[in-house]
């Protein structure tokens, strides 16, 4: 049986990038929301991926892995968002 080794303590992990460029990707999908949503909405949205950024922030270096959930749950919450809202609030009327 193999034996893994851990990697030493000046090891880089990749998903603190990888989360953090995901973020970055979906804070296009945020800022463009205007052309959906109206105005009041982009600005909670932007508010939220602020919050997320800083607890992306926050988890570089204590959770490196969880930055890419965060960044999947970023995209997720948007599209849920303009969905529902484009079914419920009915924004372009």
């Amino acid at each position: 049986m193999a034996r893994r080794r851990h990697p030493g303590p000046n090891a880089t992990s990749p998903w603190p990038f990888v989360g953090m460029g995901g973020l970055a990707c979906a804070f296009f999908l945020y800022a463009a929301s205007g052309l959906l949503a109206p105005w009041w909405v982009v600005v909670l949205l932007l508010v939220l991926w602020v919050s997320m950024l800083l607890l992306a922030i926050v988890w570089w270096s204590l959770h490196p892995r969880w930055l890419v959930g965060l960044t999947a749950f970023a995209i997720a919450f948007w599209f849920v968002t303009m969905v529902a809202g484009g079914v419920f609030l009915d924004w372009g009327a």
